[in-house]
């Protein structure tokens, strides 16, 4: 028996926030809710997107549902009016799931480059390590990265995870990585109405908040794929946001730390 089997019925969600992903999110939802793990909810989180993935996520959760007619549902949507920020997408989901009684939380993308099998190893890991926090990570033995990725994405890749541990003084070896597990006291002991990123950078301030308040992180290596559908979200604004934000949080640390 593994402590996945002790901890059988603990309640799971992952949060998967979507803007035009209505091409992969049936397939996603199928590979999630298929998972050996009682007591795992899906929630997304849509940001009124065009391309019809809210409605699409709603006819998903309502066929998931059917033979849950009491107890806890297998899958739910959050709409939210505006596209604000994959962070601020990430923190309606995640205080939604905490208040709906989640015991961890998972982080995962939309677009099928989060393998979901790695969710049971997550849950195992946080359970048999008791880790705040475990990452789905790249750069762990083990781990690796889709080969039609070009050299240039993943030199680019590479930098940002050692310019952000280098500038936090973090062991985290992907502490950009999307793909995330937090305990639930983890993530009330952040503060996630503290946070500050919209973007992508949103992932590494949670981390970094995260080891500051004394929560242990775990790193599992996945296998990162690219997507087959759809195009990516990353843009200009947010790369800079990315680049700005290790500075910003490595200050206001020193200055808490100082008082001034």
């Amino acid at each position: 028996m593994t402590e996945l089997d002790r901890h059988h019925g603990t309640p799971v969600t992952v949060v998967m926030p979507t803007y035009n992903e209505a091409a992969n999110l049936p397939r996603m939802a199928e590979l999630v809710l298929g998972l050996p793990v009682d007591g795992l909810h899906l929630k997304i989180v849509d940001d009124s997107s065009p391309d019809g993935t809210g409605r699409i996520a709603e006819e998903l959760a309502e066929k998931y549902n059917a033979d849950r007619p009491a107890g806890r549902p297998r899958m739910s949507v959050l709409h939210r009016t505006e596209k604000d920020g994959l962070g601020r997408a990430y923190v309606a989901g995640m205080t939604a799931a905490l208040a709906e009684g989640a015991a961890y939380v998972v982080q995962m993308d939309a677009d099928g480059s989060h393998p979901a099998e790695a969710i049971v190893r997550m849950i195992d890991a946080a359970v048999t390590e008791g880790a705040g926090l475990v990452v789905g990570s790249r750069y762990v033995a083990g781990g690796s990265l889709d080969e039609e990725w070009g050299r240039h994405r993943v030199l680019l890749s590479r930098f940002a995870n050692r310019y952000a541990r280098t500038v936090l003084g973090t062991e985290i070896r992907d502490i950009t990585a999307g793909f995330n597990l937090w305990s639930a006291d983890t993530l009330r002991d952040v503060d996630l109405r503290t946070l500050d990123s919209a973007g992508y950078s949103f992932q590494v301030e949670l981390k970094f908040k995260a080891v500051r308040s004394g929560h242990r992180a775990v790193e599992i290596p996945i296998r990162f794929e690219e997507r087959t559908e759809g195009e990516s979200k990353m843009n200009l604004a947010t790369q800079i946001e990315s680049a700005v934000m290790p500075l910003r949080l490595r200050l206001r640390h020193r200055q808490s730390r100082t008082g001034r």
